[in-house]
């Protein structure tokens, strides 16, 4: 049975998911590179680690979610410092981080040659889903370590999938992070038509999202755009490095256009200067296009 988790990362996501464990009664043990932010958490009962490798001593199962490729591979393979050293044979591996392929495929060799069983298990939702439990997994791996780690995931999130073997999560995160991200960016080009058309983009949108073509998160990221609340929530530079990731999995632009072209939308925002803004500040590339005339 799994009681002592070590969280591995605390930004806005990770946080969050301490929180929940901390209040489900888990015996929680928190990293992050940055001390201070885990005050919080240490206040409602985490114990702070100051490495990885000193955070996963013990535990039953170790949860990493960070930003990117590169701090997941120092949480879990620093030569010094990663979380691994202290492993021992049977404690569970979990990253939640949206990770490339070929990290997930490192990752899951360290561990194998540990006798660490590795789920990749990255979310979907963002920090309000994260606060309120309803993060959705998407995991990768066995069936016999997922059996075992669902109950602890549950308690993050709403709903634990299990996709495949070890890399078919970050498969499922990125086709989710893709279609969202393709969203977005449609959204914004398409209000900002209808802002040079001259017509209301709140009425042709709600005449759309009466058609099948709209799906529910449209409400959230068309919303976002028209009231011009771009708090982030997912932010740009983020998201672009997610496109760049899929897009490498799918082995270029040529075998991904549309993605490919998504992604350069995100890029153009970053260099506008929005890399830390919401993914819907996207939006304000399209703002001030000029007024066509209905016959050009």
């Amino acid at each position: 049975m799994i009681q002592r988790v070590t969280l591995l990362g605390l930004g806005a996501m990770g946080s969050r998911m301490a929180q929940r464990l901390l209040q489900a009664g888990y015996t929680v043990t928190v990293w992050n590179r940055s001390p201070a932010a885990a005050e919080a958490l240490v206040a409602l009962g985490a114990r702070q680690a100051l490495t990885p490798r000193e955070a996963a001593d013990g535990a039953d199962a170790v949860i990493a979610m960070v930003r990117d490729d590169q701090a997941s591979l120092y949480a879990w393979c620093d030569k010094d410092h990663g979380a691994l050293l202290s492993m021992v044979p049977g404690t569970i591996a979990i990253d939640s981080s949206t990770l490339s392929l070929p990290t997930v495929r490192q990752l899951a060799n360290a561990c194998a040659a540990g006798g660490v069983p590795f789920l990749d298990a990255p979310v979907s939702g963002s920090r309000p889903a994260a606060e309120a439990g309803q993060l959705v997994y998407l995991v990768g791996g066995d069936e016999a370590t997922f059996a075992r780690a669902e109950p602890l995931l549950k308690t993050m999130g709403a709903a634990a999938c299990h996709v495949g073997p070890v890399g078919h999560g970050a498969l499922a995160k990125l086709v989710t992070n893709t279609l969202l991200g393709v969203h977005v960016t449609a959204l914004a080009e398409l209000i900002g038509m209808l802002r040079a058309q001259g017509a209301e983009p709140e009425a042709v949108l709600q005449a759309v999202a009466a058609t099948p073509v709209w799906a529910p998160v449209d409400y959230y990221l068309s919303g976002s755009m028209l009231r011009a609340e771009f708090s982030p929530q997912f932010p740009i530079e983020l998201m672009a490095k997610d496109f760049d990731y899929v897009v490498n999995a799918a082995g270029g632009i040529d075998r991904l256009p549309t993605a490919a072209a998504a992604r350069e939308v995100f890029k153009l925002a970053i260099h506008a200067g929005m890399g830390q803004d919401n993914m819907t500040a996207a939006a304000r590339l399209y703002e001030n296009v000029p007024q066509q005339s209905a016959s050009a």
